[in-house]
C-alpha cells in the first residue's frame, strides 16, 4: 500500500544504516569518538596546529595539564602587552607560539633547541 509517496513502516528495511561496530567495548569511532574527547579533554584558549602536534608526537614530548594552564596564562599576558610570536622555553620543550591567534605553532625537544636560532620571535616566555 503507497499513501502520499510515503511507504508503509512495515516495508522499511530492518537496519536504516550500516555501520560498523567496534570490535570491542573500548574501541570508540566516530562521534563516539569525538564526543569522548571533548568530555575528557580540558577546554583549551590555546590550540596545536597538526604541525606542532606532530612535533611532539614524534618527539616524544609530553606537557601536564598544569604546565598547559601556566602557558595559557603566560601566553595571555603576552598577548596583553603586544607580543604576537613568543618562544615559550619549559623545562623539557620550546615552543612558538603565536599569541596573536592563540596556536602552537611547533614544538621541539629543548636539548635540540639548543642549537637553533629562533626569528621573528619578539617575546619569549621561560616557564619552570
Amino acid at each position: 500500500m503507497k499513501m502520499n509517496g510515503f511507504r508503509p513502516i512495515s516495508n522499511l528495511p530492518t537496519q536504516l544504516a550500516s555501520s560498523k561496530q567496534p570490535q570491542n567495548k573500548n574501541e570508540k569511532t566516530g562521534f563516539a569518538a569525538h564526543f569522548h574527547t571533548a568530555v575528557h579533554t580540558k577546554s583549551r584558549n590555546l590550540s596545536i596546529s597538526k604541525h606542532a602536534q606532530m612535533r611532539l608526537d614524534q618527539r616524544n614530548i609530553h606537557i601536564d595539564e598544569t604546565t598547559w594552564t601556566k602557558i595559557e596564562e603566560k601566553v595571555q599576558e603576552a598577548k596583553k602587552i603586544g607580543i604576537t610570536e613568543s618562544l615559550v622555553v619549559l623545562e623539557n620543550a620550546a615552543l612558538v607560539v603565536n599569541t596573536k591567534n592563540n596556536i602552537v605553532i611547533t614544538a621541539m625537544d629543548r636539548n635540540e633547541s639548543a642549537s637553533h636560532i629562533f626569528t621573528n620571535i619578539n617575546g619569549t616566555i621561560l616557564i619552570d
